[in-house]
């Protein structure tokens, strides 16, 4: 256990010194703009690119594996959804952002450095593959509710084009693209560049953790009636999401990487593009940030315990 903490504390760490310096420095929120940039368009894309490229290419053809995974989201997504819709009398769009609150994890921000760190950069494959196909997923799924809705403003036409911007603009895809391109036609940049590229991936998990705290650390405290609201959605995404990956992946005899980083990207607490959401579509807002604010919180004790099962060969 003292090797797992030793692992988690400082990974933690970063993410309390941000939320500890958010609430101390009390600064706004645009104040945190620049350096969600740095890190969306440039610290964590280079990190994708750079491991990506080196790996052999029959590393990355394990494709289904991506797919169980994704399967497994969906089952949980399923679930919270109906869940949701009997708690809100029907109530779609608010039904959505309830499901994805329990299904859609934070493996942008927190999943490559945690996984480098209790897997190695062999993670980074597993890690940055089940991460594109699933952002897709949901660039694709949550417009569509929306549209059903009555929540999404746009012709169909439009919302199809919003949707194809939104995918093939995210920095992480087209990172992914390009290193898997790399890898395939065996090119390694320059010295100078791959330096460059070196640095920018070392900054990209602290700078992350960072801001993930500091952004946790700007949200709202939560009542104790909102928190039980979505106290139910929090234990899907927590508990019942890695559990549905384990099983999933287990039944498809998926080898020891893909089910450690599978598990791992599920157990990961909400992510902050479903506050992001909620918000663009007006419904749902304070329970996002209220999951994201407990959920990250919760994490740190449910993360280390599935590191725990992990780093002891239990999975």
């Amino acid at each position: 256990m003292s090797e797992v903490l030793s692992l988690t504390i400082p990974f933690f760490g970063l993410i309390l010194l941000g939320f500890v310096v958010g609430r101390i420095a009390r600064k706004p929120s645009g104040g945190l703009v620049w350096m969600n940039i740095f890190i969306v368009y440039v610290a964590l894309p280079a990190l994708f690119f750079q491991y990506l490229s080196r790996m052999p290419v029959d590393e990355l053809g394990d494709v289904i594996y991506v797919i169980a995974c994704a399967g497994a989201t969906w089952v949980v997504l399923i679930i919270g959804f109906a869940i949701a819709m009997i708690r809100t009398g029907g109530n779609l769009a608010y039904s959505t952002i309830l499901a994805l609150i329990g299904g859609y994890a934070n493996n942008g921000y927190l999943g490559p450095g945690l996984a480098l760190v209790a897997i190695g950069t062999t993670a980074t494959v597993p890690v940055a593959l089940i991460f594109s196909f699933e952002s897709t997923m949901f660039f694709v799924l949550t417009p569509v509710m929306m549209a059903i809705a009555g929540s999404s403003e746009g012709t169909f036409v439009q919302q199809v084009l919003r949707i194809l911007h939104r995918v093939f603009t995210h920095p992480f895809i087209l990172a992914v693209i390009a290193g898997v391109t790399a890898a395939f036609f065996r090119y390694q940049p320059p010295a100078s560049i791959d330096r460059l590229l070196t640095m920018l991936t070392n900054a990209a998990a602290p700078c992350a953790l960072f801001a993930m705290g500091v952004t946790v650390a700007l949200q709202p405290m939560p009542s104790s009636r909102s928190v039980q609201d979505i106290s139910l959605f929090i234990i899907i995404k927590l508990v019942l999401h890695p559990l549905a990956a384990y099983v999933v992946l287990s039944a498809m005899a998926a080898p020891p990487l893909w089910l450690m980083s599978g598990v791992l990207l599920a157990a990961l607490p909400t992510a902050t593009n479903v506050f992001i959401l909620a918000t663009q579509y007006g419904v749902g807002r304070e329970e996002a940030s209220n999951a994201i604010l407990v959920g990250t919180t919760l994490a740190a004790f449910s993360v280390t315990g599935v590191l725990y099962v992990i780093r002891s060969g239990l999975l």
